[in-house]
């Protein structure tokens, strides 16, 4: 998700804070206004217009242009920096980031350890990890190196890159994880309601949880968790309606329904009316043409 999004979702509240999507950094680092442009929250103390912290992540396996990226992060206004090892995807994979660094623990702390170095003390420093690349046989280690590199707080996805979304999160692993580390864990991977958040809580012993595609397929998700009013479909549509609007504020037509379209097949796992009409959905070719039918659905 992008920032328009994380402001949705802001808008709606409950969560205590937003992680921006991951920062590419290559062979060379990522100056200052590039990450302002890349996460506006940057400009505005690190904040959504709602005054929801945003973590900054950085995806990166060069230890020399992450530290100088961080560096960077700390001039553009950073609060929090996050290092994602855990991106599944065969493009970044191919490169040497996400996922692809947890077969090699080593470069992993020395990454971390750059990264910790070349940030002031005041800005803490967390990572996202999957169980492994291929397996689970080098979960321990990569946990003890990110941890003895300088993070002080760690989200582990419990799958490994191999599994990708598809079998069921392994929460017991990450309750291994609790035992062994002193560093905050947060357990991510299939928390999509209070009985999953239940479950999960008492496999990992964790008290912090992390919430992805579960926001995205009920926007209210926070709120609900947190003892809030439960979303409403009158509210589910003011909210597609306004982000129509914010997104044309940002981005063309296309790019727009695009969106829209995406997000739609999300929202259908929990809301029945938008699965009953994604296939009209997907069919719109312009903007009028979406928010018409989603004033016909709503009728």
């Amino acid at each position: 998700m992008d920032h328009t999004m994380r402001t949705l979702l802001s808008r709606v509240g409950g969560m205590d804070y937003l992680v921006s999507e991951f920062v590419r950094v290559t062979q060379r680092r990522v100056p200052a206004a590039s990450l302002k442009r890349l996460v506006p929250e940057l400009n505005q103390h690190a904040q959504t217009p709602y005054h929801h912290p945003v973590h900054l992540q950085l995806l990166g396996s060069n230890m020399e242009t992450m530290a100088n990226t961080a560096a960077e992060a700390g001039a553009a206004g950073a609060t929090h920096v996050d290092l994602n090892f855990g991106c599944p995807a065969k493009r970044v994979n191919g490169h040497g980031g996400g996922s692809f660094m947890l077969q090699d623990p080593e470069l992993l702390y020395a990454v971390v350890q750059a990264v910790r170095n070349a940030l002031p003390d005041h800005i803490p420093l967390s990572a996202k990890m999957r169980l492994g690349y291929l397996d689970e046989s080098l979960f321990f280690e990569n946990l003890d190196a990110i941890e003895q590199a300088g993070a002080s707080t760690l989200t582990i996805h419990g799958r490994t890159k191999k599994d990708g979304y598809g079998p069921a999160a392994r929460w017991e692993k990450i309750g291994e994880a609790v035992k062994r580390s002193t560093m905050t864990i947060i357990a991510n991977g299939d928390i999509q309601d209070r009985d999953s958040l239940n479950r999960c809580q008492a496999i990992t012993g964790c008290t912090h949880f992390m919430i992805g595609r579960g926001s995205l397929s009920n926007p209210f998700i926070f709120r609900e968790l947190k003892g809030g009013q439960q979303g409403s479909l009158e509210e589910l549509f003011l909210l597609i309606n306004g982000y129509i609007d914010e997104l044309l504020e940002h981005y063309d037509d296309f790019a727009t329904l695009g969106r829209i379209k995406q997000w739609s097949a999300h929202l259908r796992r929990d809301w029945p009316v938008i699965a009953d009409n994604l296939k009209a959905i997907r069919s719109t070719q312009h903007t009028d043409e979406l928010k018409a039918l989603m004033q016909a659905i709503q009728n």
